[in-house]
């Protein structure tokens, strides 16, 4: 579904990430674990194909297709979404109008599954959201779309206890038989999604890959030093 080659990105004048492959066979969800700074972040955008994400060499496979220099309209067309941590405002257009663009999926029960207020819909994109309600807007303006393969950047990440669980019930849900990676620094959605394969990204480089469970173990107990046993 998604094969990452050797990639070495810059941003500005510093390289961010270095030499780094994986690989997401279709039906799979994976986890990538990683610390602040690790370039998580870098790594969605490249992916997607945002500007100011130089890649210096290697290349981004799609459903067998090279798209590393396609822009990023034709990588979304292709079929893929991608729910940011922090997605911006979008003043002067209300979700509901934002979603009437979008929606290839069943909306009602995506909205019911995410619990959310429906005078949510009618407010302007992003503008006042609380934590949670950003959440779940990016979580249902991607999954409206059904892309083929998700990119979720820290869905476990700036919500609360109660909102989490929400989320977390979502997409051990929907997530099921999809094709997806999830970026996140505490792992806190492994309690709820079964992941296929972790890896751990740190300084730009793919430290380890594996078991998930047993990644997530260990990161709870010796933190992101488990990558500097590997010498990164």
């Amino acid at each position: 579904m998604l094969k990452v080659e050797k990639l070495t990105v810059k941003v500005a004048n510093e390289i961010i990430l270095r030499d780094l492959s994986l690989e997401i066979p279709k039906g799979e969800v994976h986890i990538l674990f990683g610390p602040n700074g690790s370039g998580k972040t870098t790594l969605v955008k490249t992916i997607l194909g945002l500007s100011g994400y130089k890649v210096i060499s290697g290349r981004i496979l799609f459903l067998g297709k090279d798209i590393t220099n396609l822009p990023t309209n034709e990588r979304v067309r292709l079929g893929i979404g991608v729910a940011f941590q922090r997605p911006p405002e979008v003043r002067g257009v209300k979700l509901k109008d934002l979603l009437r663009l979008t929606v290839r999926n069943d909306l009602e029960e995506i909205i019911n599954d995410l619990k959310i207020d429906r005078n949510l819909l009618n407010r302007e994109v992003n503008v006042k959201f609380s934590g949670g309600e950003i959440k779940k807007s990016e979580l249902l303006q991607v999954f409206a779309q059904n892309p083929k393969f998700i990119i979720l950047d820290e869905p476990d990440s700036g919500v609360d206890l109660e909102n989490l669980n929400v989320v977390g019930r979502f997409l051990a849900k929907h997530l099921t038989n999809k094709s997806a990676l999830i970026i996140t620094h505490i792992g806190y959605i492994l309690k709820f999604v079964r992941a296929k394969k972790a890896y751990v990204l740190y300084k730009g480089r793919i430290a380890m890959e594996g078991d998930p469970e047993k990644i997530y173990e260990k990161i709870e107990k010796e933190g992101y030093t488990i990558a500097l046993d590997r010498g990164v």
